[in-house]
């Protein structure tokens, strides 16, 4: 099997009798090339499969790509790829395009994704922050860079963010189950020191407060360890001597884990879960839901604000939850 050289401007210059500098004018879109003489040049083009490098021509220029970049964190998770799908339809119409990287939720790795993509001189960047401090965004920022933070803000950096109403989401959850009689309500999400979950944790706490609880240690299972998994953190709060009549998690995968516990022990534990996924429906599991692909539309609209006018002020977005009632959140406590 042999491959093909790619064809190069020269070649196409030659194939249509013209200069280098003339197909160059040509992909430019210069109103002083001839309709005869541009038509000759994307024939030739066309037969040689020959393809302009606009991001090598953009540098040479000094400018920027019509590309936007979006990094993200596990690439298994497919809360992602929704996010993911609503930036790219927004872009679209303006004519961007979206590259995806990931840092696999690795701290360390965040900073050195990113230079690898400001180094591509892409128009805009949009971080799920993973890292403690994105500090090292601010000369970008101030260079034009629109820098957009989504899911969860930034950290030592003053940018645009688009966050979910984590804190009432979590909030309305719990008061569903202490109207029903639940007070002993677990707790279950790892890592705790995310934004995100600490949100939720608090709208947890918040809500139990409300109705006179406010000894919750002893039911959460707050694991930064990612060796620790959730089926552990629900079996040891079920063992415990006072286990929980209820649980709420704090992400998709701590209730994918929450639920093989319970259908394996039985019983009449109520589980509702923040975040909605595949299958939920079908298995009847409560869940915090919200519109994710909104959440990635939202990211890409301050994008684009952002690009329009470079020094406004910057914003948060908040994207509302629902709580969705499907069976497993409406189990009553043994006592009542």
């Amino acid at each position: 099997m042999t491959t093909q050289t790619r064809a190069t401007l020269e070649d196409v210059a030659r194939l249509a009798g013209v200069s280098s500098k003339t197909v160059s004018r040509v992909y430019g879109g210069a109103a002083s090339v001839s309709p005869t003489t541009r038509e000759a040049v994307l024939s030739a083009a066309k037969r040689l499969r020959f393809r302009p490098n606009t991001l090598a021509r953009s540098l040479r220029s000094g400018g920027v790509t019509n590309t936007v970049a979006f990094v993200i964190g596990d690439i298994r998770n497919p809360f992602y790829f929704h996010v993911a799908a609503g930036i790219e339809r927004e872009l679209a119409e303006r004519g961007l395009t979206m590259i995806l990287a990931t840092t696999d939720d690795s701290p360390d790795s965040e900073s050195v994704v990113v230079d690898a993509l400001i180094a591509q001189r892409v128009r805009a960047l949009l971080l799920i922050p993973i890292s403690d401090d994105q500090s090292y965004l601010e000369g970008e920022r101030q260079l034009g860079m629109p820098v957009i933070s989504v899911d969860r803000p930034a950290r030592d950096l003053v940018a645009d963010a688009v966050v979910l109403d984590n804190r009432s989401g979590m909030a309305e959850a719990v008061r569903s189950l202490t109207a029903i009689g639940h007070r002993r309500i677990g707790f279950v999400s790892n890592p705790s020191e995310m934004y995100t979950l600490h949100e939720r944790l608090t709208g947890y706490r918040e809500a139990l407060r409300e109705v006179g609880v406010t000894d919750t240690a002893r039911w959460e299972r707050l694991d930064n360890d990612p060796s620790i998994t959730a089926e552990e953190a629900v079996r040891s709060l079920l063992e415990s001597d006072d286990p929980p009549t209820a649980i709420v998690t704090g992400n998709n995968r701590a209730t994918t884990g929450a639920m093989r516990v319970l259908r394996e022990r039985g019983g009449d534990v109520a589980l509702i879960g923040f975040d909605d996924f595949e299958l939920a429906d079908m298995l009847g599991i409560s869940v915090v839901a919200y519109d994710t692909m909104e959440l990635g539309r939202a990211a890409a609209r301050l994008t684009l604000e952002r690009l329009d006018d470079p020094t406004g002020f910057t914003r948060q977005v908040v994207i509302p939850t629902r709580l969705v009632q499907r069976g497993s959140g409406e189990i009553p406590p043994p006592a009542a």
